[in-house]
């Protein structure tokens, strides 16, 4: 779900609620240079004042922007995203929360309209990403200091860009920071349609690892294993296959993984446990890495993707 679009067309909530669809892929009008004249302008955003239900605590709000100041950056937002964590920080059970009343959205893409007279890395036409969670982004513009923002080039595809920084960078990391992986070792993962999932099969190819991917069955199986083949996963199981002693059989033309990625828990994450190489060692961080008694096998468990 995006916001941005919806938000310049939205009057009232349930205009909002209607037109809540995925953002045009035009980069928009060029930008132009800032006037400290000029009349205060005011934007849309989605804001709440209380932790709760989001269908209940947030508002379609018109606000006055900001003057720009010196180390400011004026930001036309172009898409953001509607991630489970944007969900979870309005409810207020999300590990970071901003002080209220705030916008909500933790990440999106933007595009520099203006910027303050002691910004030296940004200028207009850039196109941006937050630094940090929190930052709002469920907005039509912005002004945000600019350390709060990134500059990334402007020819990565719209949606591609307004996501990337959240699962891909996830995904980086539980690649290299629990195993040592060479070209041709295999990482298993389940949920591998998630956000965070597509993002390990597309950086595992480019590293040259090889991936089994698990995910539920659903009637369109077929449909499901040829997109995330086209993503680069070398295989894609069901979850009952993953259960089944026929499972031996792949590890016949590939080595067994080195790393397990899992969202899922319960007997998934057993069975991507059964799954895994012999190792020397358990490895332990903030991600939570579990292993059998006999520090045999390591498998990562990520709690929420």
């Amino acid at each position: 779900m995006w916001v941005c679009s919806a938000l310049r067309g939205a009057r009232t909530l349930a205009q909002l609620q209607r037109g809540l669809l995925p953002a045009s892929s035009s980069h928009g009008p060029a930008a132009s240079s800032y006037s400290s004249s000029a009349e205060p302008s005011r934007v849309w955003a989605l804001v709440y004042g209380h932790h709760g239900d989001p269908a209940k605590v947030v508002e379609l709000k018109n606000l006055e922007l900001a003057a720009v100041g010196g180390s400011d950056v004026r930001v036309k937002m172009l898409a953001a995203p509607i991630n489970p964590s944007d969900i979870n920080m309005i409810q207020g059970n999300y590990g970071l929360l901003p002080k209220l009343p705030a916008v909500g959205g933790n990440e999106g893409i933007g595009q520099v309209v203006a910027v303050g007279s002691s910004v030296t890395g940004l200028k207009p036409g850039d196109w941006v990403i937050p630094a940090n969670a929190g930052l709002g982004t469920w907005q039509t513009e912005a002004v945000f200091s600019e350390e709060a923002l990134i500059g990334i080039p402007s020819d990565i595809p719209l949606q591609s860009a307004a996501t990337l920084g959240v699962n891909p960078c996830t995904a980086y990391r539980m690649l290299v920071d629990f195993e040592q992986l060479q070209p041709g070792d295999s990482v298993i993962q389940n949920a591998s349609n998630s956000g965070v999932g597509q993002a390990v099969i597309q950086i595992a190819a480019a590293l040259g690892l090889r991936t089994i991917n698990v995910v539920r069955d659903r009637p369109d199986i077929q449909n499901l294993t040829d997109r995330l083949k086209n993503l680069g996963a070398e295989h894609v199981i069901t979850e009952e296959e993953l259960r089944k002693p026929e499972m031996k059989n792949l590890f016949k033309d590939m080595p067994q993984p080195r790393l397990a990625l899992n969202c899922v828990g319960g007997k998934s994450s057993t069975e991507l446990l059964r799954q895994l190489a012999a190792c020397s060692f358990l490895k332990i961080s903030n991600f939570g890495v579990f292993g059998c008694p006999s520090g045999r096998r390591t498998t990562v468990q990520i709690l929420t993707m």
